[in-house]
């Protein structure tokens, strides 16, 4: 995406904007003492959106830690589903029976 490339979240905004997509990127806090220098409307964060984003890119963080997701070894799209759904299914029992000895 183009944050990955260094761009800054202003930037990301007019990207977004463009494109018409509402943005769920919060705005850095300043460090006690400072203003903002800035014209216009403020960017609005909406934190409904942004909780499920960040559900959802914790989620696919956590798939990339399996090497055969992360890398896409498999050719065809049904065994790509079948690896995401192999390794969902070993966390759900890893989550299940790790406190129980």
């Amino acid at each position: 995406m183009i944050a990955d490339r260094g761009y800054d979240a202003k930037r990301v905004r007019a990207w977004l904007r463009k494109r018409r997509i509402r943005a769920v990127i919060p705005e850095r806090k300043l460090a006690a003492g400072q203003k903002r220098r800035r014209r216009g409307r403020p960017p609005v964060l909406d934190t409904t959106p942004y909780r499920r984003r960040n559900v959802v890119e914790r989620l696919i963080g956590w798939l990339k830690e399996h090497r055969s997701v992360a890398t896409r070894f498999d050719k065809l799209a049904s065994s790509f589903l079948a690896m995401v759904q192999m390794a969902c299914i070993r966390r759900l029992l890893t989550a299940d029976f790790s406190d129980k000895a």
